[in-house]
């Protein structure tokens, strides 16, 4: 991906009109959108299948949740198909076709975290990233990073989360500098990348 082409990624996501990313039925629930090298969406495959030791690149995101000087770090089920057990950001998911990030953020914060977000922010709109897991599962996304705070209590969704904590941000900024194996690997590149910012 060139970096002049990196402001068009979130602008052609919203504006392919009749094309795929127009598609909304219940087949697409589950889907993600797949992408060019330069971010262009091209296609649609199905969430669980399309994570594979060859992964296609694919659109996502991930969520920071702040409150005062505290984030909020999310422990991943030990259930996950990849990085089971591993602390990571608030959240992550993928926008189904014809779904906008931005509404991505709220409906799977909503969903994992049993909780709305607030204000929101895109802080990252350029992040990208490929990753191995131990087991040779690939995450290989354009994932913009949004940051934002959260309203009422916290309900994890199980399934999903097995444990959660706010820690001070300049702590979690250390450990992912100095124990980087301690969290998920896109956390430590995307704190990485907030602390520039």
């Amino acid at each position: 991906m060139r970096p002049r082409d990196v402001p068009n990624i979130l602008a052609r996501t919203r504006r392919l009109g009749s094309s795929i990313m127009s598609i909304s039925s219940p087949s697409t629930a589950d889907e993600v959108v797949l992408l060019d090298d330069d971010g262009a969406a091209i296609g649609t495959a199905g969430r669980i299948e399309v994570h594979t030791t060859n992964t296609p690149l694919h659109l996502a995101f991930s969520f920071h949740a702040v409150h005062g000087e505290r984030t909020l770090m999310t422990r991943r089920d030990v259930a996950k198909k990849t990085w089971p057990g591993v602390w990571s950001n608030t959240a992550c998911g993928h926008p189904r076709p014809g779904e906008s990030i931005e509404d991505a953020v709220r409906r799977r914060v909503a969903e994992e975290l049993g909780a709305p977000v607030g204000d929101l922010r895109l802080a990252l709109p350029d992040f990208r990233y490929r990753a191995v897991d131990a087991s040779g599962v690939v995450e290989n996304e354009i994932c913009p990073v949004f940051v934002g705070t959260l309203e009422g209590d916290l309900d994890p969704d199980r399934s999903e989360i097995m444990d959660h904590a706010w820690i001070e941000r300049d702590l979690v900024h250390q450990t992912a500098r100095r124990a980087p194996f301690l969290l998920s690997p896109w956390s430590v590149m995307q704190f990485a990348a907030l602390e520039d910012a």
